[in-house]
């Protein structure tokens, strides 16, 4: 009866596991290796660039492949990105087939403010926001005696401009005056809309929202110098 070969037999079982065993290690230690950056961005206007985004992602190595797993401190790039200007809120996370995810929440201007040769924006929770390099927001220019007038009812005119459809398409500019109150300017329209001091508001744009409606059915709006909403009862009109 033949002998069986059973050191050589061990010999090959004991390769055979160490083969697998290293490539399990190299599997396992390239699936803790990031691979790539995905960045989300959940509004259309892009205040900031996604380049400028990798670079928070990525602070401090060549490129998100040198980046071990292990190593990444979310938090800390959570932060990182927050303490951006232009963002609001940042998630980030490290999905399990190796992608550094990241979806960016920009803050959302509501009004350009020109004052002193310098220029920012008012964002909708009523903070300084700076011009972006890479976009322009549409939202009215606010120039004038800043001065007069509380920062906080300034934001609660703009605010209300900004969550209303159609004030947001029309009033394009807003000019505080030496007495407080505040001159609007429409888009497609030469007249000036007189709106006074910041009293009730909503009732003053829901006169004019009323008059312009009939105004256009009767295309007399390109007559008018003013629209003078300053008595709530009523819309005063000069012409031209």
């Amino acid at each position: 009866m033949k002998k069986i070969p059973w050191n050589n037999i061990r010999l090959v079982l004991i390769l055979a596991a160490a083969i697998f065993l290293y490539s399990f290690s190299i599997k396992r230690h390239e699936n803790r290796r990031l691979k790539e950056v995905d960045i989300e961005f959940s509004e259309n206007e892009n205040f900031i660039t996604r380049e400028k985004v990798n670079k928070l992602l990525i602070q401090n190595y060549d490129n998100v492949k040198s980046i071990p797993k292990e190593k990444l401190d979310l938090n800390n790039v959570e932060n990182r990105l927050d303490s951006d200007p232009m963002i609001k809120k940042a998630e980030v996370y490290a999905t399990v087939d190796g992608k550094l995810k990241a979806v960016i929440k920009q803050r959302t201007p509501i009004g350009r403010i020109y004052e002193g040769g310098s220029s920012y924006y008012v964002d909708y929770d009523g903070k300084k926001m700076p011009l972006s390099e890479s976009y322009t927001a549409r939202v009215p220019l606010v120039t004038g005696d800043l001065q007069q007038i509380e920062p906080k009812k300034l934001h609660y005119v703009l605010k209300y401009i900004a969550d209303d459809v159609f004030l947001k398409k029309n009033i394009i500019g807003l000019e505080v005056r030496p007495t407080g109150g505040i001159r609007m300017l429409s888009r497609g329209y030469d007249y000036d809309i007189l709106f006074g001091r910041v009293v009730n508001v909503e009732k003053k744009f829901n006169n004019y929202k009323a008059f312009l409606q009939n105004a256009v059915r009767d295309t007399l709006l390109a007559q008018y110098r003013t629209i003078n909403l300053k008595f709530t009862q009523q819309v005063v009109c000069t012409k031209k």
